[in-house]
């Protein structure tokens, strides 16, 4: 079996919760998109990063069923492993910084996938919904309290994988971000916190708690 570290990214207060990572630091040991899927399948997280280049910080995201140019929650996890100024993704170049116990990207809000972000009209209502079938990647998101900027939020992939429900999606707190045109402190999934801040040209930055699990 190929050498992986697991990170827990956008944990709780407590440290608790968050989501989880595989991390394969030397990404020369599986060259192959065919074998990196295949290895990203089997690990079964909502994301695998491979590390082609620690120095630079450049990686290689996947999916249980495929790759992405850019994911919030591995970039993150990523630049806490690494300690790098930057990462290299095939979408851009992610700025990162680690402030206390939070690490930060900054990324631009057009690198993320398509997300459906639907509003509902209280935090009770987004803890009350089921699964919704396959199809369609949905945020769930309510205001906690708009004037402080809380959020109550759920992700649903809707991909044919095991993955039904997300526990922290950076990329959709970009969008939700860019959307409302303020920073917001979220909290999604079971209790994993995401904290983000509008920057300027464009620029959001997403930030969290990360953890080394195994």
């Amino acid at each position: 079996m190929t050498d992986y570290d697991v990170l827990r990214v956008f944990c709780g207060p407590n440290g608790g919760y968050g989501n989880e990572l595989g991390v394969v630091r030397d990404g020369s040991v599986l060259p192959e998109r065919s074998d990196r899927q295949a290895l990203a399948a089997k690990l079964g997280f909502s994301e695998t990063v491979f590390v082609d280049d620690p120095e630079r910080g450049v990686i290689d995201i996947y999916t249980p069923t495929l790759r992405l140019p850019f994911a919030g929650h591995p970039c993150v996890g990523t630049a806490w492993l690494l300690d790098v100024p930057e990462l290299v993704t095939p979408a851009g170049v992610v700025g990162t910084r680690l402030d206390g116990e939070f690490t930060w990207i900054e990324a631009r809000p057009e690198w993320a996938p398509p997300r459906t972000l639907r509003r509902y009209a209280s935090a009770a209502e987004v803890d009350a919904l089921d699964v919704p079938p396959p199809g369609e990647w949905i945020y769930a998101w309510a205001w906690e309290d708009e004037a402080a900027g809380r959020v109550r939020a759920r992700a649903f992939p809707g991909r044919d994988d095991e993955i039904e429900e997300d526990e922290a999606t950076g990329a959709a707190a970009l969008l939700l971000t860019d959307l409302l045109g303020r920073a917001l402190n979220i909290t999604q999934g079971k209790g994993s916190q995401l904290l983000t801040a509008p920057q300027p040209h464009g620029w959001i930055e997403v930030g969290g708690r990360v953890h080394l699990e195994r």
